[in-house]
């Protein structure tokens, strides 16, 4: 009996042991916004401050988009700022797609919220220590036409992470 009861202790702190190691993540910054009745307004440009101390290990940087199905269209189209310590600025326009070909949603979740972790940057090295920023801003517009679509709908939060590459 008291073998017993040792090998369940055993089982159960390799366990407990095992579930809080797979529980420490690589995440090196996180942060969302809450967009008000799920609506992005063409002129709102999403801001995020983060402070890098390591130029040394590779990382991933992600956008995050928490979508409703509300949202009406199998892209997104985005245009994003990344400013460096010494104000070097890179932009980029980017498309993510937001639904596979019969027009399924993309993103995990459950009931009306999905996640996309869309890649923004991969495998890069920041050059400098320091305070950055990053901004996003949609860039959706109806086909054949200039303008912004003024409101799109559908777009629940906006975030932003960094992930140090194991």
């Amino acid at each position: 009996m008291a073998t017993l009861l040792k090998k369940t202790n055993c089982f159960f702190f390799l366990l407990l042991f095992t579930s809080f190691y797979s529980c420490i993540s690589d995440i090196e910054f996180t942060a969302y916004k809450t967009l008000k009745n799920s609506v992005w307004e063409s002129h709102q440009k999403m801001t995020f401050n983060f402070e890098v101390t390591d130029t040394i290990s590779a990382k991933n940087l992600f956008l995050n988009i928490r979508n409703t199905h509300q949202y009406p269209f199998s892209n997104l189209y985005v245009i994003t700022t990344l400013k460096y310590p010494d104000e070097v600025t890179v932009i980029d326009t980017l498309q993510y797609k937001m639904t596979d070909e019969r027009g399924v949603f993309l993103g995990e979740g459950f009931a009306t919220i999905l996640d996309n972790k869309l890649y923004y940057k991969e495998n890069i090295h920041f050059s400098t220590t320091g305070s950055y920023q990053f901004s996003v801003r949609h860039a959706m517009r109806k086909n054949g036409q200039v303008t912004p679509i003024k409101q799109l709908e559908g777009i629940q939060d906006i975030g932003f992470s960094i992930e140090k590459i194991k």
